[in-house]
């Protein structure tokens, strides 16, 4: 996969200490990595690279909204979303990236690139169920709840419930079981 340029931080001529860059995230950067579980995104990142003399620490800070479909009536609503993610960039004879929390570099490396973990902090950090507020709250109008409501288990026990307490034939089981 291409490197995205505008995610490359060339730390080479920055002097040691704090370094601050921003950047806005749409959903052109998920399809850079065909990723199409967001119908629109719309996300801050402030990206925080403190150089030392011997590593970089980097912290990606992302906040805003991707549009997303409910995992209970597969309507569209915006999810908010917020992190923060911090991993290390040190040198060495030879590049590593096994480590997730830690970067290693070749020395005489004079940037790096931070895409692949700006989009795993993203993509990790959207809930695994998805739920529309409107379903929660009840302000939600739709014929799949209609039709989950009318469905569910609850209605079935009330309904089983009722029959079970009209029918006398069942009585002297019933007593079996409140004997012992």
């Amino acid at each position: 996969m291409k490197d995205l340029k505008e995610f490359t931080i060339p730390f080479r001529g920055l002097k040691l200490g704090k370094h601050q860059f921003e950047f806005e995230l749409n959903n052109a950067f998920f399809e850079h990595f065909e990723y199409d579980e967001f119908n629109s995104a719309a996300i801050k990142l402030d990206v925080l690279l403190e150089k030392m003399s011997t590593l970089l620490e980097i912290t990606l800070t992302f906040k805003g909204t991707v549009n997303v479909a409910c995992d209970v009536t597969n309507e569209f609503f915006d999810q908010p979303i917020s992190g923060t993610y911090q991993f290390v960039v040190k040198f060495s004879e030879e590049m590593n990236d096994e480590n997730e929390d830690l970067l290693i570099l070749p020395h005489g490396s004079y940037e790096v690139n931070i895409q692949q973990y700006v989009f795993e902090s993203i993509a990790l950090a959207v809930p695994l169920r998805r739920v529309h507020p409107g379903v929660a709250d009840g302000t939600l109008k739709s014929d799949i709840l209609d039709k989950l409501e009318e469905l569910s288990p609850n209605n079935a026990q009330e309904d089983e419930s009722e029959d079970e307490q009209n029918d006398p034939r069942w009585d002297s089981l019933k007593k079996l079981l409140t004997d012992k």
